[in-house]
């Protein structure tokens, strides 16, 4: 396959290096650990005694449901790939996906753009072709998680004004995929300026491939996909707070715990949702039907996320050095 080289097919190369974006990497484990060192002052003694007790089995099995939602959304990867004629090998698109995830810290996940980089990069495939997938994905995870939400608040009644904002920015987002004209115009009102005129075709042309993507049909479809994906890793979360001696939250309303402050995390716009989706997980299994006590609900979600979104990130990281190895040697023959 012929190596794209055309400037204006392709996103700028900066705002998807994988050297740039891995900073991004940097701050959010300085984050979280800051955070959690903020949490764990005057409760060290209490949370250790409460480890001590704790199913560690649980965790393993967590970390093996996450391995199966990644799973189930590389093939929606695949799917999207196909929609968009983009044909790849099946490693080289594994080791791309996988790759994505060590940039899942970044605000909204942006940095997932990556694998558009890379795609680039190992395939010469223009990065406007694919940089729609990235966004695609990130809007039926949102759907499938407030589906998931959604369930918890009819049957439990919490978080209602969480669930809603989160059901307004969904619908809001697709009314202007749906309706070009108004999202035509905001593109090209916010690429004025003259600093920025030069991505106003890439942006245009990341639209219209978004706007193919979510069409009913395939939209229906990803977000069908992406329910029970996420749904291990609810399960995983509730197996993991059921593993600490005394503890028990049923499946239902750890279903809407995780995916109600993973929806709050990602309208955060912070890294990874770090802080927001932690506090917010604690405070509900302190405050909600669970009523676990702070030292053992703040256990559960760190190490909830510790076997979730850590993992992907040290997953992701394994990929990207493969990757960028390869990207390497493909240069070094090009020489």
């Amino acid at each position: 396959m012929p190596r794209a080289s055309s400037p204006s097919s392709v996103l700028p190369r900066r705002v998807s290096s994988p050297r740039r974006s891995s900073r991004w990497i940097w701050l959010a484990i300085a984050i979280a650990i800051g955070a959690a060192a903020i949490l764990m002052v005057g409760d060290v003694r209490e949370r250790g005694a409460r480890l001590v007790g704790f199913g560690w089995w649980a965790f393993g099995l967590a970390v093996v449901l996450a391995l199966g939602n990644y799973t189930i959304r590389f093939l929606r990867w695949q799917l999207y790939l196909r929609v968009q004629g983009v044909e790849v090998p099946a490693k080289s698109s594994a080791l791309v996906f996988g790759a994505g995830m060590s940039l899942s810290i970044t605000p909204g996940k942006l940095g997932e753009l990556v694998k558009s980089y890379l795609l680039r990069e190992l395939h010469g495939i223009p990065a406007t072709r694919t940089a729609p997938i990235v966004v695609a994905e990130r809007v039926t995870d949102l759907i499938a998680m407030l589906v998931l939400a959604v369930v918890g608040v009819a049957v439990y009644g919490v978080a209602t004004t969480l669930v809603f904002a989160g059901a307004c920015v969904v619908v809001f987002g697709l009314v202007l995929l749906a309706w070009p004209r108004p999202t035509q115009w905001l593109i090209n009102l916010v690429t004025t300026p003259r600093l920025v005129r030069r991505f106003r075709g890439p942006m245009l042309e990341v639209y219209r491939g978004l706007a193919t993507l979510c069409r009913p049909k395939l939209l229906v479809l990803a977000t069908a996909i992406a329910i029970p994906a996420w749904g291990l890793e609810c399960i995983g979360f509730a197996l993991i707070v059921n593993a600490f001696p005394g503890a028990h939250v049923d499946l239902g309303m750890a279903t809407f715990i995780y995916a109600a402050t993973t929806i709050a995390g990602a309208l955060s716009f912070l890294p990874g949702g770090l802080g927001v989706t932690e506090g917010g997980m604690t405070i509900l299994l302190v405050r909600g039907n669970a009523s676990l006590d702070h030292a053992t609900a703040l256990d559960a979600t760190l190490l909830t996320r510790l076997a979730t979104l850590w993992f992907a990130v040290a997953l992701g990281l394994v990929c990207l050095a493969i990757a960028r190895g390869k990207i390497a040697r493909i240069k070094a023959a090009e020489a």
